[in-house]
């Protein structure tokens, strides 16, 4: 049996609603070390927005950003990390 390390996702959304396929509608911006958590263990995080919702999915480039995060989002200062 091996162990494997998944990299550092460096994605800040995920999607609370759905459309009928099952394809997401929008993706929200959440902080950066709750996803891993989130969709591992199920715990619920917090988008930007307000938003409470566990990760379930992992966006793709093009997909639809909530608005509401996105305007947050640009206004907060660079960084913003744990650097």
């Amino acid at each position: 049996m091996s162990t494997m390390t998944l990299p550092e996702t460096d994605t800040r959304t995920e999607t609370t609603d759905q459309t009928s396929d099952d394809r997401p509608e929008m993706f929200h911006y959440v902080q950066k070390d709750k996803i891993a958590e989130s969709a591992v263990m199920g715990t619920h995080v917090v988008a930007l927005c307000g938003e409470v919702f566990p990760v379930t999915k992992s966006p793709k480039p093009g997909s639809p950003v909530c608005p509401d995060c996105k305007k947050i989002f640009e206004g907060l200062p660079p960084g913003g990390g744990d650097e």
